[in-house]
């Protein structure tokens, strides 16, 4: 249903722009080499998140559960985190973190550490994400000063997260009137996140330089500016807890930013469905192999998977 409606966001795209981006596309110089290394580069980009999943969950589990918590390998976690990964496309944004919470149970992890982890670390690059835009886009996309304020806010309130987490789990148990306990993530654990999320924006950034390079066969402007536009419209998608995937939002955002980047309309349309289809194509194709992967080897019973890697 979502390649659906993406194809059919294509092709209103492309009508409502049809001239300008007729135009863009005769100037074009497609290089598909270029294409696969910007396709690379978010695979890359890809395990940064994983293992930044990883670091949380095996922090957590070990301070509840002692060291001797089963841990989760990566390309493990990098099934659970790609198939679940799927649930993004369902609006509310709840499906993701549900899915994920199941799979790790599966696979001898608790399910609410693993659910927990996620938000936090959804949390933590989210965060990244706003303070790389500020650092890359504050004068280019007009930020304003009350958003920079708000910025530093929500950093002071990452620098509190780990001491927050058991008061949350302790107030959750009054209201649910069940023990619910949550130990303290290590500090080590959240800056790790912090570090691999901020690193993940401005690699992101780079990746879509480099596919709007491989879509127009050359690009204009500094490297700031395309991680800017990109974490922008991707945060604007994000927290547009209706559209799934962010669709709509996201190009809508992306679209202004890249024409205040002095692309012209025509360039900005194609680079805004290019990047939809790009980004579509490097999210489901992982989770397909791995499903599928799934489906052809021998059944065999769930256990916990203890891995030190």
């Amino acid at each position: 249903m979502f390649a659906i409606a993406v194809v059919v966001a294509v092709a209103y795209a492309l009508v409502r722009e049809w001239q300008p981006v007729t135009a863009a596309m005769h100037e074009a110089r497609p290089r598909w080499s270029v294409l696969a290394l910007s396709g690379a580069i978010v695979l890359a980009n890809y395990a940064l998140l994983i293992e930044a999943w990883r670091v949380v969950l095996a922090g957590w589990e070990g301070e509840r559960r002692g060291p001797d918590a089963p841990r989760l390998g990566f390309w493990e976690s990098a099934r659970i985190w790609s198939v679940s990964n799927l649930g993004r496309y369902i609006p509310g944004k709840v499906w993701q973190m549900g899915s994920m919470a199941v799979m790790a149970q599966e696979r001898g992890v608790s399910g609410i550490t693993a659910a927990g982890a996620a938000v936090i670390v959804t949390l933590i690059n989210t965060v990244a994400g706003f303070v790389v835009l500020a650092l890359t886009g504050a004068g280019a996309l007009h930020v304003p000063a009350l958003g920079i304020a708000v910025i530093a806010l929500l950093g002071v309130g990452l620098l509190l997260a780990p001491q927050l987490i058991p008061w949350l789990g302790s107030l959750a148990g009054r209201i649910l009137r069940r023990p619910i306990v949550l130990g303290r993530i290590p500090h080590t654990a959240i800056w790790i996140a912090a570090l691999i999320s901020a690193a993940s924006w401005v690699v992101y950034g780079v990746a879509f330089r480099v596919m709007a390079v491989g879509v127009l066969g050359g690009a204009t402007g500094a490297v700031g500016t395309y991680i800017a536009v990109f974490t922008a419209s991707y945060l604007a998608g994000f927290l547009a807890l209706i559209a799934p995937g962010g669709v709509g939002v996201r190009e809508i955002v992306m679209f202004a930013g890249l024409q205040r980047a002095g692309f012209t309309g025509g360039q900005a349309t194609l680079l805004v469905v290019s990047s939809r289809v790009w980004l579509t194509i490097l999210e489901i194709v992982p989770a397909v192999l791995f499903l599928a992967r799934q489906w052809m080897r021998p059944r065999r019973s769930d256990g916990p998977i203890e891995s030190t890697r």
